[in-house]
């Protein structure tokens, strides 16, 4: 399969690196800065298997490339619409789309755009990008997909299914996405609310807030017919109740830093589906008010 990976940042560069090192037809859909710079210096890819620089495919939305048969969606929240128009011309009608995010909006954005077309996939993974270069922290990187309401296609499984990528076809990829996504959102409002990572928060009695936040957005889950399964609620308890954890999240990482959010992705859509479905949700509507303030102050401060 021709495969089209939109966005080479951490997510798209470490799937799309090991993916063409397995041999698969890859190119990555980038801005044209970016393209340049992968044209000229190929992409670095620094993993706990090596540092390697990769001569690698490229293609903007300016060029012409034809249509591809599999789309990795790999950009942040922020930029989805814009490469939902970017990637227009690479999607034909036989081409699967299967974008890589949390949350459940850029299912139904991606849906609306190319109906019938659209996978769920989720990724676990621990890169970033540094400069131009992509590095991998761990080994860990896992990736499910699934149909929304059918099984994942055979072509696309076998399309994925390469060494270094732990890959898992899912029957039931909504219930996935959902599950995660509570994780996520309940991750994002404590950190978020309480500004710190978990270790310091229970240090200062937030326990219980910690556990009404989990309780807050799995009820979210389970109003919209897609209850958590216990074993991922108890992996949620685990990794927000350790004592002197480490562990915050990238909304946390991106607010504290002053850069653009997934705020309104992960917990502005889920809180908006919780009032449609009359569940109550006080501490996620506290931490979106303060989210949603620092946002505006910043944004008169840059105003001036």
């Amino acid at each position: 399969m021709r495969i089209l990976i939109v966005g080479a940042g951490a997510t798209g560069g470490a799937f799309g690196a090991l993916l063409q090192e397995a041999g698969r037809d890859v190119t990555f859909l980038v801005r044209p800065a970016r393209a340049d710079a992968l044209r000229r210096d190929g992409l670095r890819f620094i993993s706990p298997n090596g540092d390697r620089t990769l001569a690698v495919a490229t293609v903007t939305a300016r060029e012409s490339a034809g249509a591809f048969d599999l789309v990795l969606v790999t950009v942040k929240a922020s930029a989805l619409e814009a490469a939902i128009r970017d990637v227009r011309p690479f999607v034909g009608d036989a081409t699967y789309v299967v974008p890589i995010l949390n949350g459940m909006a850029q299912i139904d954005l991606l849906e609306s755009a190319f109906p019938g077309q659209v996978l769920g996939g989720a990724a676990k993974i621990v890169a970033t990008l540094d400069g131009g270069t992509v590095r991998q922290m761990t080994d860990l990187t896992e990736l499910t997909i699934g149909g929304i309401g059918t099984d994942a296609p055979p072509p696309v499984v076998e399309a994925l299914d390469v060494v270094g990528i732990r890959l898992t076809a899912s029957a039931d990829v909504v219930g996935m996405l959902w599950a995660k996504w509570a994780f996520i959102a309940a991750a994002g409002v404590v950190t978020c609310l309480f500004r710190n990572a978990v270790g310091p928060i229970l240090e200062a009695g937030g326990l219980p807030a910690v556990l009404a936040a989990i309780r807050e957005t799995e009820s979210v889950a389970e109003a919209a017919g897609h209850p958590v399964p216990s074993a991922a609620h108890d992996q949620s308890i685990a990794l927000l109740t350790q004592p002197g954890s480490a562990f915050t999240t990238s909304l946390y990482r991106d607010l504290t830093a002053g850069l653009p959010t997934e705020a309104e992705h992960i917990l502005g859509d889920l809180a908006g589906r919780a009032r449609a479905l009359d569940v109550a949700t006080p501490l996620l509507d506290l931490a979106l008010i303060q989210i949603r303030a620092d946002a505006a102050a910043r944004s008169r401060t840059d105003a001036r």
